[in-house]
């Protein structure tokens, strides 16, 4: 595979389409559609290496008995979903600092302890070069609803037998089942 070039075509608030131009191994042109948080890439180097566009916060309560998941509504597929809190890192703010402000917006509850830093991987590498990182540790307190009225997010804590009960019936982001369903048989 050879790239060939790179064209913006739409630019929204948060994500920009681009279309990535190729040649496969037979000689065939190919053009495939993806989406950045990157505004401005033009050549194939500016599609990877940069820092992460978002942190993952992985908790468990004080005892390490409970996980955290959100139950929220993404408009993507248009149903409620199983997923770790997360979001944008600002600019300025630590993957660290983003995952304290990101768990108290979302769900009330403190990150007090962090344990693990999980580096960089993507986010939806079919179609996206979004990059992320996760931050795992302890969260207490009680919860309270988002701080914004454009997420519909219900934390909630679960027990391993929860969990289990859960990949069998409901929808995950996918990075969120696998790590809950490697928890649950721990």
């Amino acid at each position: 595979m050879e790239f060939k070039n790179i064209t913006k075509k739409e630019q929204g608030k948060f994500i920009a389409r681009y279309d990535v131009e190729y040649e496969t191994v037979d000689g065939q042109k190919k053009i495939y559609e993806m989406i950045s948080r990157n505004r401005d890439i033009t050549s194939f180097k500016e599609l990877h290496g940069k820092r992460a566009d978002a942190v993952v916060i992985i908790a468990t309560d004080e005892n390490d008995e409970r996980i955290l998941i959100d139950r929220e509504f993404r408009l993507a597929p248009g149903e409620w979903v199983y997923n770790f809190p997360a979001g944008l890192i600002d600019p300025g703010e630590t993957p660290y600092d983003s995952a304290k402000r990101e768990l108290m917006e979302e769900t009330g509850l403190e990150l007090y302890e962090i344990t693990d830093f999980i580096d960089t991987s993507y986010s939806a590498v079919g179609f996206s070069n979004e990059t992320n990182v996760c931050v795992v540790g302890r969260a207490r307190g009680s919860f309270k609803p988002s701080t914004s009225t454009l997420e519909e997010i219900e934390p909630g804590w679960y027990t391993k037998e929860e969990v289990r009960q859960l990949l069998k019936t409901e929808k995950f982001a996918a990075r969120t089942q696998a790590f809950c369903y490697m928890w649950s048989r721990s």
